[in-house]
């Protein structure tokens, strides 16, 4: 019974999410030729201030736009 977390940063919508969880729980079930309510998915929304990459934390470089989605007016 595989167990998936996905970490994001917030901004998807639940459409996304639920689009999201179907494609993993599809590539799982084709994959390892299991049920489909055998594939448990997570989501886990953190903060630009939780993660960094090369030693700067995410909110001091600003939120980046999703693909699809206009920039954020600041």
């Amino acid at each position: 019974m595989p167990f998936v977390r996905i970490e994001m940063f917030p901004g998807r919508t639940r459409d996304q999410k639920a689009a999201c969880a179907k494609a993993v729980t599809d590539a799982i079930v084709n994959t390892l030729g299991i049920g489909p309510n055998s594939v448990y998915i997570t989501f886990w929304e953190m903060q630009h201030e939780d993660c960094a990459v090369a030693g700067v934390l995410k909110d001091e470089t600003g939120p980046k736009p999703f693909p699809g989605q206009p920039a954020a007016k600041g």
